[in-house]
């Protein structure tokens, strides 16, 4: 069977162009910083970021851990998101590995947390009770709101309110690209506002693993010590390093056909009945290849599948879909390099069987 696999854009495959890319790559030591592939890739990642300088990390989880024990220190705090990747689903790493506190603050339905909590929760450096707050973290495109992009203004007003508190801003811009290809701006209308930017190729452009981690040269210096600290070191890793840099040269544009499938999709989910799905409704500023669907509680309770027995039955007709959060009305389904127009329409006719149990 082949499988129509929604569950994630880190799913995709290498093509067979980014193999070859790949089995040809020129390599050394990157420890030594001796890998030639690797630093063309952090060079030209820094470049279309407007950066001095990236890192490339094994995962995007290494990337923001690595800038979180950058910026801040044992006993300091951070602001996150109630919702935030680094937050959820990133194993407490700030905390467990660096003894960072984390505020966290409510995000609202637009993945932004409001300038007004955000300064509420900036702790007084002179109060010896309190930590010393040391980085907002910011989410764009936002993982669990949706996949909606966060709007270059508000990133920027945070950015403001930040330095005048001398702070750092750090961006987890995992799908920053998909962002950038959502609105028609250049990555930098974001990542301008940011002390440091960390960026997936293993996601929507479709590479087989890594990230790059961008700043400020003396930032970027820090960071390549504490990478090292987890276990970054990852020698003659431009092999990998190819596969980035075929992604950026070659998956970029091609992101606006994911955002068109994952319209296509949302929009085929609301016709269905006892579901329902919020990217089919217009966004404050633009959803991009995340569509979640949300299952009607009242038909649950009237025998309607909740969301582990859809994905169960899904599964069944070649669909792979993830449940999310706790309630047992939620999927959410990705849409990405591996998944055509016809795919989507596929995904479809097995949703509404499924729901229906045909």
């Amino acid at each position: 069977m082949r499988w129509i696999d929604l569950r994630s854009d880190t799913v995709t495959r290498p093509t067979e162009a980014m193999r070859h890319a790949m089995a040809e790559a020129v390599v050394g030591d990157d420890v030594y910083e001796e890998d030639p592939t690797v630093r063309r890739l952090e060079e030209r990642t820094a470049d279309l970021l407007e950066k001095e300088a990236g890192l490339f990390v094994a995962s995007g989880t290494m990337g923001n851990l690595t800038a979180l024990l950058t910026h801040a220190h044992r006993g300091d705090e951070i602001i996150v998101g109630h919702l935030a990747h680094t937050f959820l689903y990133e194993v407490g790493g700030s905390a467990g590995l660096g003894g960072i506190h984390a505020a966290v603050c409510q995000n609202d339905s637009e993945g932004t947390i409001p300038l007004e909590t955000i300064a509420d929760a900036i702790r007084d450096p002179l109060d010896v009770h309190a930590p010393i707050t040391r980085v907002i973290c910011l989410e764009n495109t936002h993982n669990r709101c949706g996949g909606v992009v966060l709007s270059p203004a508000y990133v920027a007003a945070v950015a403001r309110l930040a330095r005048h508190k001398d702070i750092a801003v750090h961006l987890d811009g995992a799908r920053l690209f998909n962002a950038s290809r959502a609105l028609g701006m250049p990555p930098t209308r974001w990542s301008e506002a940011a002390d440091s930017v960390m960026v997936c190729l293993s996601k929507g452009l479709g590479a087989p693993v890594g990230s790059v981690l961008c700043g400020t040269r003396e930032f970027v210096r820090a960071a390549r010590r504490v990478r090292k600290m987890l276990g970054g070191g990852m020698r003659q890793v431009g092999i990998l390093a190819a596969a980035g840099l075929y992604a950026l040269d070659h998956h970029i544009e091609r992101l606006d056909e994911d955002h068109a499938n994952a319209r296509l999709l949302a929009e085929g989910i609301a016709a269905i009945p006892s579901l329902s799905s919020p990217q089919a409704q217009p966004s404050p500023t633009s959803w991009t290849n995340l569509v979640y669907v949300a299952i009607d509680p009242d038909a649950v309770r009237h025998g309607a599948p909740d969301a582990a027995l859809l994905s169960a039955r899904l599964r069944e007709r070649g669909v792979l879909a993830s449940p999310i959060g706790k309630t047992g009305r939620e999927l959410r389904m990705v849409t990405h390099l591996d998944v055509t127009t016809a795919d989507v329409e596929q995904a479809l006719i097995a949703l509404r069987s499924a729901v229906e149990g045909t």
